[in-house]
């Protein structure tokens, strides 16, 4: 039997033929070679398996030359996750930050870390809430944010993360959550692999009209649908996408994506976010088929 068809090869540490492709973290012995205990010296390798055959496994790390393990030197391994894309590893709070250019008259005051918005022109809640995704750093945080909105909208509401210690905190002093709605994800994709996705799904549809003030446009086809983008430090971020309810399921929000996406991709946008509810099916499904994933969720929260 070969060493790449022994099961003690996959059994012993998780690792064998099936794992060419996938990104691996692997134990090896270096021979020769005296640890800090007196034994072998041992080394961890994280990369893509790219072989494993020949009494061999070879791994390419994420920069440098590839690594060629004998197998009989492997103590330990398994199949990682992916490494996230690089917008994926931006933190909650500064992806949000971001989102922030689609209010252009957005009041945006510092309190620590925490963010306090209004919207003179806007009720919805991204415009009219406290960001707080993180320690604010600052003594009396909530008390400031009541005394905030007291003299605004006259209701405060607070963005968390769920789970969080600024959840935790809110609700020690009785908020609740503010709707009945679930959770929003905010979810982030390539906008070129968004742009693919689109082109096998596009319906015919009448041209769209492009309202553009800055770096905000909002499109429009006739009356039937519509929806608002912004652009902002290599980001574009939609809302607003609408359909008339008697002109659903004919593929108008693809379209007013598309028009959109075409912009953002105009003035060098990479990467493409949007906001929708966690039980709003139908969406998540558009989105996702477009390649979008969800970044974080996140919650409002209201005094009781």
């Amino acid at each position: 039997m070969s060493e790449s068809a022994d099961p003690q090869y996959v059994n012993q540490h998780g690792l064998g033929p099936h794992v060419v492709g996938q990104r691996v973290v692997v134990r090896r012995i270096l021979r020769g070679e005296t640890g800090p205990s007196g034994g072998p010296a041992l080394t961890d390798v994280l990369g893509v398996c790219t072989a494993w055959s020949g009494g061999t496994c070879v791994v390419q790390p994420e920069s440098g030359a590839p690594v060629v393990i004998a197998i009989a030197d492997i103590v330990s391994g398994k199949p990682v996750p992916p490494r996230p894309s690089t917008r994926h590893r931006v933190a909650p709070a500064e992806a949000q930050r971001r989102a922030l250019a689609l209010w252009p008259d957005l009041v945006a005051e510092p309190l620590g870390s925490w963010l306090l918005r209004h919207s003179p022109t806007s009720t919805a809640r991204r415009a009219n809430s406290v960001l707080a995704m993180a320690p604010s750093g600052v003594p009396d945080d909530y008390e400031q944010v009541v005394a905030f909105y007291a003299g605004r909208t006259g209701r405060p509401i607070a963005a968390v993360l769920p789970d969080s210690e600024e959840d935790a905190l809110f609700r020690r002093h009785g908020w609740v959550a503010e709707s009945g709605d679930a959770d929003t994800l905010f979810q982030i994709a390539g906008v070129a692999r968004a742009r693919r996705s689109l082109v096998p799904r596009l319906a015919p549809h009448p041209p769209a009209e492009r309202d553009e003030r800055g770096d905000v446009v909002t499109v429009r086809i006739g009356d039937r649908a519509s929806g608002v983008a912004a652009y902002a430090d290599d980001w574009v971020g939609f809302r607003s996408i609408e359909v008339s309810p008697d002109q659903r399921r004919q593929g108008l929000a693809l379209a007013v994506m598309d028009v959109l996406l075409e912009w953002g991709a105009e003035r060098g946008a990479t990467t493409a976010y949007l906001q929708v509810l966690g039980d709003n099916t139908p969406a998540v499904a558009l989105y996702e088929g477009l390649g979008f994933t969800t970044h974080h969720a996140y919650r409002y929260l209201a005094p009781g």
